[in-house]
């Protein structure tokens, strides 16, 4: 396993930052260029989102419920996996405007990795989960 190098973080920043850009306005078209073309996507629906667009249709799907949102990673650990492809794991803070503007929060585990395309960082992988209260053993 390679140590993150000092551009990884300035790769989930510039990430970061293109994602709130786009859910800002809450566009779908926006949110899911920050994307790869074959990226892969495990949200907060059920489903799996692969490629770019059903990455913006999964966004879409929310058109009229978010109106706006941003995330900021914490707690996160970087590798650099090779020339131009970060893993970044930590926690994900998320902040909405909901319609009728009620705004809320949420906390999730997240795993990106990122890609090196020549114009930008797009993220390759994203998966957010809720944090367990308890271990999965399937003693529900």
């Amino acid at each position: 396993m390679m140590a993150a190098m000092p551009d990884a973080q300035a790769a989930l920043e510039q990430a970061v930052a293109d994602w709130n850009r786009a859910g800002a306005a809450w566009d779908a078209q926006a949110l899911a260029a920050v994307y790869a073309e074959d990226a892969l996507l495990f949200g907060g629906r059920p489903g799996h989102s692969v490629g770019r667009a059903a990455i913006q249709g999964y966004f879409a799907s929310y058109d009229g419920v978010i109106l706006a949102g941003s995330m900021r990673m914490a707690e996160t650990e970087l590798r650099t996996l090779g020339p131009g492809c970060v893993l970044a794991q930590g926690m994900v803070h998320f902040a909405f405007t909901l319609a009728g503007g009620e705004q809320t929060r949420s906390t999730l585990r997240a795993t990106l990795v990122l890609s090196l395309e020549p114009d930008r960082w797009r993220i390759l992988d994203h998966h957010f989960s809720t944090v367990p209260s308890a271990p999965p053993l399937g003693k529900d």
